[in-house]
């Protein structure tokens, strides 16, 4: 009898009434089985990720995170990384060193000096160019790295390392991961909110989704100029949204008890009730005609018509939206320019930075002591960061280009220790040198604030137990308070 013959035998086994069943037979039969198997795995997560305000691991120094996501890459040493043999060597034929991390210099390049001068600001004497005036005055907050190391000089990819950890598409946003660990202070607002000032950064709406984690981790959108969101105003009486909510649920419950397992369904249940709440909480929460005028001011809400403040209203709105109880608030840079990147300057570097911080400066600084005011900057953790930034060498004589291989962020708050740098590239500012960090490692640092262990935070995702930060990241306890 051939294999396959054998594969199909019916013969009853002894004491049976029923016939055997072949391998073949039994997979057939079970398919389903395996599936619901696998469904109810995937239905206890959701119903976890469905639960508001998760405990953490352990006791956290920080509640929620408010990231600053300067798009394109601020110039590290134009910012906070000071390099007085640079000014020195300005001109002068760039040349590269094969001792250092650094990506190799074309040729006619040439070492190009800081247009602004650095001072020394605060108790910390924290140093700080004079494109920044406004954080220099909170130098004492700040905790400054200037030794991160990206993967590929590339907006995109690092773009997407920045938000997910991975140079890829298609894996979860921090935001995402903070929201699914934690859930959300009020189970009116959604965990994790994008204060977008109408710009899709490099790498597209996958810096902000939830992926393979639950859809209701993925960022909430809310614009800075027009309708912040949109379907925000119900067409409908509330009689009339609610009665149609009550038929939503009365029909996705049966369903659902059809199946035997609710826990998607509640889910989703769950996201129409959050929507409909946003329709109330969302427009007042945008609307900042209650602040007084000496916030807006310090906000720089009250400056020159011809100015756009659409970067001080979010700033703004992210400290009304955490007062709430959001989780995770994310910034990004308004597009003034049409650059694909609002801090890419190739070329006009000593115009378009200085544009960008009169932007941005302002407003962040009062972001900071208007948190401190209010007691909130101990437990709100602040990340200043873009996704690379920029040779300090250059073919022309106002530009600058991409470099991983040693730059800045900051961070602020949440137990991080202020007025300090962590780290250094070389003399030139071309390599991290001293105690290089990955966004990792920066991602893990957030999560412990959090009271987050970064290697316990996982989700079950294509036979494995998947996390923000892979199979890297350390907590860089230098950095807390």
């Amino acid at each position: 009898m051939s294999r396959n013959a054998a594969s199909h035998d019916t013969t009853p086994c002894p004491g049976c009434a029923a016939p055997a069943l072949s391998r073949r037979d039994f997979l057939a039969r079970a398919h389903m089985g395996f599936g619901a198997l696998a469904l109810a795995g995937l239905s206890q997560q959701w119903a976890l990720a469905a639960k508001p305000n998760r405990p953490p691991h352990f006791a956290p120094r920080a509640k929620r995170v408010i990231f600053l996501f300067m798009d394109g890459g601020v110039s590290h040493v134009d910012s906070f990384d000071p390099k007085p043999a640079l000014d020195k060597q300005h001109g002068q034929p760039a040349k590269w060193r094969p001792d250092t991390l650094s990506q190799a210099i074309s040729a006619n390049r040439k070492w190009l000096k800081s247009p602004w001068p650095f001072r020394q600001h605060g108790q910390s004497g924290l140093w700080v160019s004079e494109l920044f005036p406004n954080l220099a005055r909170v130098a004492d907050e700040l905790c400054v790295v200037r030794s991160m190391v990206g993967e590929v000089p590339l907006h995109g990819a690092q773009s997407l390392l920045l938000h997910t950890g991975r140079a890829a598409a298609a894996a979860p946003s921090i935001g995402s991961w903070i929201s699914y660990g934690l859930g959300t202070e009020n189970e009116q607002l959604p965990g994790y909110v994008v204060l977008n000032n109408d710009w899709i950064p490099n790498g597209g709406f996958q810096n902000f989704a939830s992926s393979f984690l639950p859809a209701t981790h993925q960022a909430a959108m809310v614009r800075a100029k027009g309708t912040p969101v949109d379907n925000i105003h119900p067409a409908d009486s509330m009689a009339v949204q609610q009665a149609k909510l009550d038929f939503l649920r009365s029909q996705d419950s049966a369903f659902a008890r059809s199946q035997g397992n609710s826990a998607v369904i509640e889910s989703a249940i769950a996201n129409y009730q959050t929507a409909a709440h946003m329709q109330s909480l969302v427009p007042r929460l945008c609307d900042i005609a209650g602040e007084s005028v000496d916030t807006l001011e310090m906000y720089g809400l009250k400056r020159a018509n011809d100015f756009d403040t659409s970067y001080a209203l979010q700033c703004l709105r992210a400290r009304r939206l955490i007062e709430a109880g959001v989780r995770f608030v994310e910034i990004t840079c308004p597009n003034t320019h049409g650059n694909n990147s609002p801090w890419d300057q190739h070329g006009q570097l000593k115009l378009r930075h200085a544009e960008n911080a009169r932007i941005t400066d302002q407003p962040i600084a009062a972001l900071i002591t208007d948190l401190k005011t209010r007691g909130l900057l101990d437990e709100t953790l602040i990340l200043w960061a873009g996704e690379m930034g920029r040779t300090p060498h250059s073919a022309g004589d106002d530009g600058r280009d991409h470099h991983v291989s040693g730059y800045t962020i900051w961070m602020a708050g949440g137990g991080i220790r202020g007025g300090m740098t962590y780290g250094n590239t070389d003399e030139m500012g071309m390599s991290a040198t001293e105690q290089p960090l990955d966004i990792h490692d920066i991602h893990a640092t957030i999560l412990h604030q959090l009271g987050v262990d970064h290697e316990r935070l996982t989700f079950r995702f294509g036979g494995r137990d998947m996390r923000l930060t892979d199979v890297h990241g350390k907590v860089i306890r230098a950095l807390l308070a």
